[in-house]
């Protein structure tokens, strides 16, 4: 990374004094989409108690016992330095029990934190391997911060009712309210994500740290190869670049994920340090746990909506500026639409009636109306332009005609 020092994999950061949040609500740092979830999940009496007794039917048992016989249990001998991020991260956030936490043989960089009687913590080697002392405690913090908001319980008993659900999805129109159930639940993940990362801060308190472990989950450990500011770029380049056609392309993407990108976590994580509610918490002004029976559903899912209504507003995305346009009463939304997906609707350019003569670039069998690929469509990724959509040099198909796909690239 760009900062003038060369970093290795394992690099010792000295130790320094940190924050504590005694009896801090997990409801400090969670996304307000799931905050909201969870407060009205809470608030089913029983909830808890009934499906913890489901247990017996998730192979949570089996886990344990896998993790137990064929992976590694931190303790104070065996990954001692885990063990004092883990106790450190618990001391920070107020923790009273120390979850268990396994290192698994994995080469792919993964965590997780699942459970229904306790949560339990997995690392794999190749992120221990892969990250620093720092970067391993935002990602220790993270995990916690999974443990202390209760994602681990509901996380596994929806898990469990959407697998329940495709076994009946032979019902008519079952299968479709199963896909509004997965759709729904896996954007409740990707938020309870961006949760733990904020976590994960509060525990490591170094930004930068952050940032580095998500740049190496995304890129590995090359960071003399990457800049923090180079991939916050890639983010905004992200939400803001294309048309209508890739706001649709991103949501297709994004659907059967159940963590949100990591250029997207990174600079939504960035976001959120800079904002009051971070600064809020560091000078010690919090929710605590002890308030939490109090909360109201309403008001939880009315700062849902407005955190919704104000990514909407602030989005730079074509299509969440259309939303935005329509909420506005806009008066030019059909024109707007029209150029949004002109790439799926783009005709075929018709020669002109007076054709031109021998070696004109604008007309003849080798332009067909279409100049030197700059009319007709654009640049050739929206349905005209250089050929791939029909356009200079191709007779008049091009290699595919107006609905051949985007190349690759």
């Amino acid at each position: 990374m760009s900062d003038g020092h060369e970093h290795t994999g394992h690099e010792q950061v000295p130790s320094r004094q940190r924050r504590r949040f005694p009896g801090i609500s997990s409801r400090a740092y969670e996304h307000p989409a799931d905050r909201s979830a969870l407060v009205a999940l809470r608030k089913l009496s029983g909830f808890d108690t009934v499906f913890k007794a489901l247990s017996g039917l998730l192979p949570e048992r089996s886990l344990r016992l896998l993790f137990l016989s064929d992976s590694v249990r931190v303790s104070d001998r065996q990954f001692a330095h885990l063990n004092d991020m883990l106790r450190d991260a618990c001391y920070i956030l107020d923790l009273e029990k120390v979850p268990p936490m396994y290192v698994n043989q994995d080469p792919q960089p993964n965590a997780m934190c699942i459970g229904l009687d306790e949560p339990i913590i997995v690392v794999t080697t190749g992120l221990v391997e892969l990250l620093d002392e720092e970067e391993m405690r935002a990602v220790i913090g993270h995990e916690v911060g999974h443990a202390l908001s209760g994602h681990a319980v509901y996380r596994t008993v929806l898990l469990f009712l959407t697998s329940l659900a495709v076994r009946v999805a032979w019902i008519p129109l079952g299968n479709l309210a199963v896909m509004a159930i997965v759709t729904a639940l896996r954007e409740w993940f990707r938020k309870s994500e961006l949760s733990a990362d904020r976590a994960g801060l509060l525990v490591g308190q170094d930004l930068r740290a952050s940032m580095r472990g998500l740049m190496k989950i995304a890129g590995g450990n090359h960071l003399h190869e990457m800049n923090v500011d180079a991939f916050l770029e890639q983010a905004e380049e992200y939400e803001a670049g294309g048309d209508l056609r890739d706001s649709v392309l991103k949501i297709l993407n994004v659907l059967p994920r159940s963590h949100p990108f990591t250029t997207v976590r990174a600079a939504e994580l960035k976001k959120w340090q800079a904002s009051r509610d971070y600064q809020r918490i560091m000078d010690g002004h919090y929710p605590r746990r002890a308030e939490d029976k109090d909360t109201s559903v309403r008001d939880s899912f009315r700062e849902s909506a407005a955190s919704y209504a104000t990514q909407v507003r602030g989005s730079k995305d074509p299509l969440m500026k259309l939303v935005n346009d329509i909420a506005g009463g806009a008066g030019d939304l059909g024109d707007r639409v029209r150029r949004g997906f002109s790439g799926f609707t783009a005709t075929q350019p018709r020669p002109p009636k007076d054709a031109g003569g021998p070696g004109d670039p604008s007309t003849g069998p080798d332009g067909t109306g279409g100049g030197d690929g700059t009319t007709g469509g654009g640049d050739g990724t929206t349905g005209g332009g250089d050929g791939t959509g029909g356009s200079k040099g191709t007779g008049g198909d091009g290699t595919g005609g107006p609905d051949a796909p985007p190349p690759r690239g």
